[in-house]
């Protein structure tokens, strides 16, 4: 990856499109956004395919996340929520839990900054 400096941040060039970053949100994403969409992204990208493999059907999938950062300590990203809103019919919550602990072992970028950032998942069946 190469990330070119700009007026207000910087930017790359990937096959998908361009990638705008900057400190400030009116000139692109900030650093922590991209940090936290590559956790959630990630997790529910892993949920997924363990969902697949066990044949368990889901319509829909909404993640939320919620972020705590230490503003002591130049606001590092101390804690990330990940909550999972999984719509299907005859989901059984004890599957689901175990599918999410999965996920967990599973993910590149939850396994990537845990334990430096405390990392939380939870979820709910529509």
């Amino acid at each position: 990856m190469e990330f070119k400096m700009k007026e207000n941040g910087f930017t790359a060039e990937f096959p998908y499109g361009k990638l705008d970053i900057s400190g400030d949100e009116e000139y692109g994403f900030r650093p922590y956004q991209l940090l936290v969409s590559s956790i959630a992204v990630c997790s529910g990208g892993v949920l997924r395919k363990i969902f697949a493999k066990q044949r368990i059907e889901i319509e829909d999938m909404t993640i939320q996340t919620d972020v705590k950062r230490n503003p002591n300590e130049v606001d590092r990203v101390e804690k990330i929520s990940v909550h999972f809103i999984i719509k299907g019919i005859g989901l059984k919550e004890e599957k689901v839990k175990k599918a999410i602990e999965l996920t967990r072992k599973n993910c590149s970028m939850v396994q990537s900054v845990v334990p430096a950032i405390e990392v939380v998942e939870t979820f709910e069946i529509k």
